[in-house]
């Protein structure tokens, strides 16, 4: 047997056990139900991340809800898309910008319980499949909204509807709570580079 004939035959020995590895996890994944995700981290791409899953639902004809903490005062290609293209989404922002920004911590909490009212309605709609709540995590972390009150409205959504959280922390319950959590690490950013932010790419 030549080298490379055995390379090619340890090569299909490896791939034959990964395969039996992951046939396994399949077959042992068998209930259905909607999961909760948490995209947390403080690298870029967690919202991104989470309308990349949004066009994913879409794809397969599913209705979809999305909420906006935080974002909202300059458009983004998130926004444009949905509204112009996509106006069967059950979109809403809370339209405030960003905290620093506003520097208003009264009305930045009267926006944010505003916005929990749409958030709240689309986690009890069972003909919703798929609900983003888009920087959901600075509002528990600044104190805005009860942390309680979103864990409950999350543990008590119907059960075929999943739900993606993004956002920079969120705290320990929320991640306990999550089925599944993802974190995205930053190792470098080209703005810090002094590269400024790309329309349709940061935006």
């Amino acid at each position: 047997m030549t080298d490379e004939n055995a390379k090619n035959e340890s090569h299909k020995k490896a791939m034959q056990k990964q395969k039996e590895k992951v046939d396994a996890h399949i077959a042992a994944a068998d209930e259905e139900r909607g999961i909760s995700l948490l995209l947390t981290g403080n690298g870029k791409g967690k919202s991104s991340s989470g309308f990349g899953m949004v066009l994913r639902a879409l794809g397969y004809g599913h209705k979809v809800g999305v909420v906006q903490f935080i974002k909202g005062a300059q458009l983004s290609g998130e926004e444009i898309f949905l509204k112009e293209k996509m106006p069967e989404v059950d979109f809403y922002q809370m339209g405030t910008g960003f905290t620093w920004n506003t520097q208003d911590r009264t009305a930045d909490i009267e926006a944010a319980q505003t916005t929990w009212v749409e958030a709240e309605r689309m986690l009890k709609d069972e003909s919703i499949d798929l609900v983003l709540l888009d920087e959901l995590t600075y509002m528990i972390a600044y104190k805005y909204l009860d942390e309680q009150m979103i864990l409950d409205a999350i543990a008590n959504r119907p059960p075929e509807q999943s739900v993606i959280v993004t956002g920079r922390g969120g705290g320990s319950a929320l991640r306990d709570l999550c089925d599944t959590v993802s974190e995205v690490k930053e190792v470098k950013h080209a703005y810090k580079a002094g590269v400024k932010a790309r329309k349709g790419v940061d935006y």
